[in-house]
């Protein structure tokens, strides 16, 4: 048996790299990719490193770590996960989604234009035209999905392109190539939201973002468990200023946050699997129902923009919408559904169901939800990887009260 000394002195095996043969795919790099077996104890996982500073060495010493704020090993450990699945330059996490796409925004200066996708998530809309336009920023909203009235909108001033596809909550579609080619004509940076998709079933940078943003809060995270963001970018420039404001600004991801949301990740491709499986019985099932007026879902052949999701999605996720034309009917299902979950949020394991108008969008004015499509009647799922049987059991039982 060893004594102490020899305990102590021990060296983790080391792991042996990939063969340089192929490049690995996306499971591998969700469960391998920016992570490296502890160098002291070999832990597989990285470690939670819960501090806020560091010793150091000795002054001029060059040694990375300083300060908690500026840089944490689990935090990076996700950040260049991320980066990998994204295929973009860096990556940088924030405490929420909402800090991730106001850093995007702060690229920008007083007096710059952004023209935006005209159905969003409501916290961005809010931010967008309660915080940010008060400082100087000034914004267009446009159907994205109408490749000309975008490149329309842009102006002089106009700055960036700002783009949620599928959007929230009626899932319209953005040609992403084409945006990308009116954002390199007008020397734009187009910004996506990839929250509904996941790097899973879409990739922007791949048809020429420049930056993704994400709530890791959602499928990354997956387990309801974590509230964070993340920015992954493509430019130099922009991963550089990317970071001076993680840190200036200080709304960082926590290391036992970060630490779940690596974890989450470990299962993203399974999971992703399940809910797009799942989306699809369910799309089909509220589709075929007499007391729905229509369903949004992208993978239904009803969608106008099926061809499109076909194009530029490997799948069609698990985010499902549906009409049932009052409040009043919304109210009845909302009700009487119990597995189904009423609640904020989405991307879990667990399936969850809102009203868009009075939850997730109830920031944005009435008028301007209703010329969108979020109507009083809207209802939203997030459709879990529980047995899909049960789950259209439940809305059954919803649907009956209706």
């Amino acid at each position: 048996m060893k004594n102490r000394e020899d305990q102590k002195a021990a060296k983790p095996p080391k792991r042996k790299a990939p063969t340089a043969e192929r490049r690995p795919g996306f499971a591998t790099q969700t469960i391998h990719a920016g992570q490296q077996p502890d160098p002291t104890t070999g832990a597989v996982m990285p470690p939670i490193y819960q501090t806020s500073t560091y010793l150091q060495p000795g002054l001029d010493a060059g040694w990375p770590y300083d300060y908690a704020r500026t840089i944490n090993p689990t935090r990076l450990a996700l950040e260049r996960n991320l980066a990998v699945l994204e295929g973009g330059l860096e990556a940088r996490c924030f405490a929420s989604g909402m800090s991730a796409i106001n850093a995007v925004l702060h690229l920008l200066k007083k007096g710059d234009h952004v023209v935006v996708s005209h159905n969003v998530y409501g916290g961005t809309y809010r931010l967008f035209e309660g915080v940010l336009r008060t400082f100087g920023l000034d914004f267009t909203w446009v159907d994205t999905s109408d490749l000309r009235a975008t490149e329309a909108a842009i102006g002089s001033a106009t700055r960036m392109l700002f783009v949620e596809t599928p959007t929230n909550p009626v899932l319209g579609l953005t040609d992403l190539a084409g945006a990308a080619k009116i954002a390199r004509r007008h020397d734009l940076v187009l910004v996506v939201d990839n929250t509904f998709m996941s790097p899973y079933f879409q990739k922007p940078l791949d048809m020429g973002a420049d930056i993704v943003v994400h709530s890791t809060t959602k499928y990354l995270n997956g387990h309801s468990d974590s509230v964070g963001g993340c920015v992954i970018t493509t430019r130099k420039e922009h991963a550089e200023r990317i970071a001076f404001l993680q840190n200036s600004v200080g709304a960082i991801l926590s290391p036992f946050d970060s630490f779940l949301t690596l974890r989450g990740i470990k299962t993203l491709a399974l999971r992703m699997e399940r809910h797009d499986a799942g989306g699809r019985r369910v799309a089909r099932w509220l589709d075929a129902h007499p007391k729905v007026k229509h369903v949004n879902y992208p993978g239904l052949p009803s969608h106008p923009q099926r061809a499109l999701a076909r194009r530029q999605m490997s799948g069609f996720g698990g985010m499902v919408s549906f009409e049932l034309g009052t409040y009043a009917k919304a109210r009845k299902l909302l009700g009487k559904v119990r597995l189904c979950a009423l609640a904020e949020s989405l991307g879990g394991v667990e399936t969850l169901i809102s009203h868009p108008a009075t939850m997730t969008h109830a920031s944005v004015p009435k008028k301007d939800r209703e010329k969108i499509g979020v109507t009083d009647g809207l209802v939203r799922i997030s459709v879990g990887i529980e047995d899909v049987e049960d789950i259209i059991a439940d809305l059954d039982r919803g649907m009956r009260a209706v």
